[in-house]
């Protein structure tokens, strides 16, 4: 027992499975889900909130491209870029679906630069990584009111409908 709980810390380093699972489990479905939503919305849909007090569609992923760009310039160790600085106005579907791509793949480059090792030991870089898979979860799960409020099946749920029918 005592063997293995001194070797865990050496198994761990070595298959990075932390910043794996985040990425390959959770970042990649969020943004899988995200884009493909961005996709189904009707362009004259993305300006539509659920209330008034609430954001536009176009404003949640809008939301979401901002803080990619933030977290992932922490695990690139450096200053956000000027695309994470895009004004809030982008309404046009094809503008947001573009800037929100961008800032998913600006995060794909900030992967390949880390680890576990790297990002275990600054807890600013471990709160980007997790942040990441999170907020872009949360954000998700806030827009498939949205699509649903318009007759829209949420990807995720298309997708494991189709799965048990056997049509995917």
């Amino acid at each position: 027992m005592l063997f293995c709980i001194c070797c865990a810390p050496l198994f761990l380093r070595a298959q990075d499975n932390l910043t794996t699972t985040v990425v390959q489990r959770y970042f990649s479905v969020a943004r899988r889900n995200l884009e493909e939503a961005a996709n189904v919305m009707p362009a004259d849909k993305y300006g539509f909130k659920l209330t008034s007090g609430q954001m536009s569609f176009a404003e949640w992923l809008h939301h979401s491209a901002e803080d990619n760009y933030a977290d992932c310039a922490v695990l690139k160790g450096e200053p956000a870029p000027d695309a994470a600085k895009r004004p809030v106005d982008l309404k046009e579907k094809s503008e947001v679906i573009q800037a929100l791509k961008e800032s998913f793949d600006y995060c794909v480059a900030a992967f390949d630069g880390i680890n576990d090792r790297k990002v275990l030991a600054s807890p600013q870089m471990t709160y980007s990584l997790l942040h990441i898979a999170v907020h872009n979860n949360e954000v998700y799960g806030n827009i498939v009111g949205y699509l649903r409020s318009n007759g829209i099946v949420p990807p995720s749920t298309g997708r494991r409908t189709a799965q048990k029918s056997g049509k995917q």
